[in-house]
């Protein structure tokens, strides 16, 4: 299947990266090259984009994607939680701007192989964004405790039926071992009371978030990545994440808070004797919502939100 993605949030983002013609911009996630490509428009021969991607299918259709600008693109299979690394490799101590667009493209939920989506029976349960990695959703399903599969459920999907939801995965691999999302679909209809499955979604839609996010390490990622990437940014310098759950976008809220002020410091004391300086300013207070018509044209932008820093 070709590599396809709707890059969400497209022009919000443009404007909010203010690109520099002659800057280096990072695009973290760089996915199908969507974001990229349009950074990569407004750059001029001297300007440089590094994209950076673990999914060997996102890598592949990217380079295809930038072949035009291929004299000013450095694309680098990897976790962006490498990005200093990278970047350091590569000779570049600071850049101008950074980009994450978080979540799962639509490439991923809509290639059965993957193992991402709940909406195809045969599917194997997979959900792995790097095909390097050896545990797979499957493995994770069929070996985590019921209160591990109970926590995470909880914490990462959110879902109130989290406790009933473990219960019965646990009882139903006792019989046999669950191979694929239509099985595990079925296991977490039966856990749910007939009347909550009509509101709310797809029954297993949080489950199967949970999962993903549990087995990507998705949160730990961003939590350990997100302050010291500004520390890679050239004064003036912005980063723009765009999340599409409100466990990522309370992460970044907070990580872009405690950026520009750190100070830790009791609230009644007249002076910062802690000396920890602010690293920038958010520039939006409130996130960035995508407009009703892209919603209309990319249902999938719907839970979309882009908050943007910019470094001192």
């Amino acid at each position: 299947m070709e590599f396809r993605h709707k890059s969400v949030l497209l022009r919000e983002t443009m404007e909010y990266l203010k690109i520099n013609p002659d800057g280096i911009y990072v695009d973290g996630t760089l996915g199908g090259g969507g974001h990229a490509l349009e950074i990569c428009r407004r750059l001029s021969p001297k300007g440089k984009l590094i994209g950076i991607d673990q999914d060997e299918d996102a890598v592949r259709a990217a380079a295809e994607r930038l072949a035009e600008f291929e004299d000013r693109t450095e694309i680098v299979r990897s976790n962006y939680r490498q990005m200093a690394k990278i970047l350091s490799e590569l000779g570049i101590g600071q850049v101008d701007g950074i980009l994450l667009d978080l979540g799962v493209s639509s490439y991923q939920l809509d290639e059965p192989e993957r193992g991402f989506t709940y909406r195809i029976e045969d599917a194997p349960l997979d959900m792995r964004m790097d095909k390097r990695q050896g545990l797979t959703a499957k493995d994770l399903i069929n070996t985590y405790s019921e209160m591990e599969l109970y926590r995470i459920i909880r914490d990462y999907g959110e879902d109130k039926f989290a406790k009933n939801i473990a219960k019965h995965i646990v009882k139903a691999r006792e019989e046999k071992e669950i191979n694929t999302a239509g099985e595990l679909t079925e296991i977490i209809k039966r856990a749910i009371p007939a009347k909550a499955r009509t509101n709310g979604g797809h029954p297993a839609k949080r489950t199967f978030q949970a999962v993903r996010i549990e087995l990507n390490g998705e949160l730990e990622v961003l939590q350990d990545s997100l302050e010291n990437m500004t520390e890679l940014l050239r004064p003036g310098g912005r980063i723009c994440v765009i999340t599409f759950h409100s466990l990522e976008d309370r992460i970044v809220k907070n990580i872009f808070r405690k950026c520009e002020h750190p100070c830790t410091c009791p609230p009644d004391f007249p002076v910062c004797v802690c000396g920890k300086k602010s690293m920038g300013k958010t520039v939006t207070r409130k996130p960035v919502l995508p407009s009703e018509e892209e919603i209309e044209y990319n249902s999938r932008a719907k839970s979309a939100k882009l908050r943007v820093f910019e470094k001192a």
